[in-house]
């Protein structure tokens, strides 16, 4: 089956949030280049060695958070003046508990990796709610230990001034980091070995992203030096790369491949290998997409992708039965603690629109096994049940009755997919389930999509926190990438890192 046309992949929230402040032309920009190293204050300049070293912005913003967290609780304890320990030790485990529960919070959300948009709203409350949520795991944790060890007894204004404290402090930082770390790379390019299809593929996504570096395209055979990438406006294939590959450290960032490794000569690659292993890192386009972006473009994979070293899925993981579990215990919390919720909802939807409360459709689950979904009704009685010309909700949609708009917003109308997952029809977290007409369409026109029914779909997933409301085939190919990403990536740190941006889309009303 031949691939579907290329289309530019949506980005994530705190992409999409960076890409309203970049305003840039992109050409070969070697005189700019030139202009840059010429005339760059010597701080950018040193700025732009520390962003060449990718750990090494992790590794500061670690030692700060280590120290400013350390300072604040020190500080705000001695100022309290109260002994709520018996000596040395005791305190040093208290901040040794706290801060691995904060460094492991900020983690998730990717606040140590150099590549997290961190100026962005979306960023911001992601923060937020991970200091919220690492102050919740700390008080746990100490608590349960002071009931052992009735010598020690924290103080609960100290520790809460503290978190309170860090928190807006931690966030500060990293937003004046990132600026200038953006200054930074502006002066340096990302070098893309390649001039074919691919490569123009890649530059059109590159262009729609959030990313400010330039590209700068190099051709692997001479006779296509000088032809622009992309049409006009896109940056000129230049030639020469040997010089480039040994001005590597100075002028740029990575090198990314565009090519397939089938057209790189012997040579090339063993001089690529050894870049990556001692001066620069090197992408493939899949690397690159999954580092930056977080998808996995789906042109780039074949059918023995799922092979391929490092699936969580393909072993017998802890974290898989702890994942059902855990899916079990909160879908049965959540509908005894929900039932008022719930009930509320229901009476509205009556009172707003009439019965029937509940929506039931016939959805598509792991291994392609169908299975019955439920939801709050949120269209109107005529248009709930089948399915219509139009499949998709779109924006201001008429169908949609006032309640109905307002569930959808907040996400609410999903609250009875807890029955679904409690039954191990669905989880928590994971692919769309698509309606098994969706699927059958999107089967025949977008290559490997049943691989995302390889894992259980989800009430939220990856997909659905980082790309709209889907309205089209072209929708369904971007959300791919992401459910491709998730697959791949399975994990604790992923699925935590879901469930905060799913707090975020609520508490936004971003829904649809």
């Amino acid at each position: 089956m031949s691939a579907p046309s290329r289309t530019v992949p949506q980005l994530s929230t705190d992409q999409r949030d960076g890409q309203s402040r970049k305003s840039r032309t992109r050409s070969d920009g070697s005189r700019t280049q030139r202009l840059v190293e010429t005339i760059a204050p010597a701080r950018v300049r040193r700025m732009a060695r520390v962003a060449a070293q990718e750990w090494i912005p992790s590794l500061l913003v670690f030692v700060l958070d280590v120290l400013l967290f350390a300072l604040i609780y020190a500080g705000a304890s001695y100022l309290r003046r109260d002994a709520y320990f018996t000596g040395p030790f005791q305190f040093a485990v208290i901040e040794i508990i706290q801060l691995a529960v904060i460094v492991q919070a900020l983690f998730i959300i990717g606040g140590y990796s150099p590549q997290t948009e961190t100026r962005g709203l979306s960023y911001t409350a992601e923060h937020i709610l991970a200091m919220i949520g690492a102050l919740i795991i700390t008080a746990l944790l100490i608590y349960s230990a002071a009931a052992f060890d009735h010598s020690m007894k924290p103080s609960r204004i100290v520790l809460l001034t503290s978190f309170i404290l860090f928190t807006p402090l931690s966030l500060y930082y990293r937003r004046r980091f990132r600026v200038q770390l953006a200054r930074a790379a502006a002066g340096r390019a990302f070098l893309v070995l390649g001039s074919g299809k691919e490569a123009a593929d890649f530059y059109e996504a590159y262009r729609a992203s959030a990313n400010n570096q330039r590209l700068e395209f190099v051709a692997l055979k001479e006779e296509q030096v000088g032809q622009r990438i992309a049409g006009a406006g896109s940056p000129v294939v230049q030639g020469d790369l040997p010089m480039k590959l040994r001005t590597m450290a100075r002028r740029y960032s990575g090198i990314i491949l565009a090519e397939r490794i089938d057209r790189i000569q012997p040579e090339l690659l063993d001089n690529l290998i050894r870049t990556q292993f001692q001066r620069t890192r090197v992408y493939t386009l899949e690397s690159f997409y999954e580092a930056q972006w977080r998808q996995v473009p789906a042109h780039s994979i074949d059918p023995f992708w799922p092979l391929q070293a490092g699936f969580q899925l393909a072993r017998t993981s802890p974290y898989h039965y702890a994942k059902r579990i855990f899916d079990m215990v909160a879908a049965g919390l959540g509908l005894i603690l929900l039932a008022p919720v719930m009930l509320l909802i229901s009476l509205l939807i009556y009172l707003s629109n009439g019965a029937p409360v509940i929506f039931k459709q016939r959805r598509v689950g792991r291994d392609d096994e169908v299975f019955t979904i439920y939801k709050f009704r949120t269209m109107r009685v005529a248009h709930s049940d089948g399915v219509e010309a139009n499949i998709y909700t779109a924006a201001n949609d008429p169908r949609l009755f006032r309640v109905g708009r307002w569930l959808r917003k907040l996400r609410l109308d999903e609250l009875p997919q807890l029955w679904n997952v409690l039954n191990g029809e669905l989880s928590l977290i994971g692919p769309r389930a698509e309606m098994i007409e969706c699927v059958e369409r999107y089967r025949e026109k977008i290559p490997f999509y049943h691989f995302r029914h390889l894992v259980k779909p989800g009430i939220t997933g990856w997909a659905q926190v980082n790309y709209p409301y889907g309205e089209s085939e072209q929708d369904a190919l971007a959300k791919l990438t992401y459910d491709l990403y998730y697959i791949r990536h399975y994990s604790l740190k992923l699925d935590a890192m879901i469930l905060l941006k799913t707090i975020y889309t609520m508490v936004a009303g971003k829904g649809r």
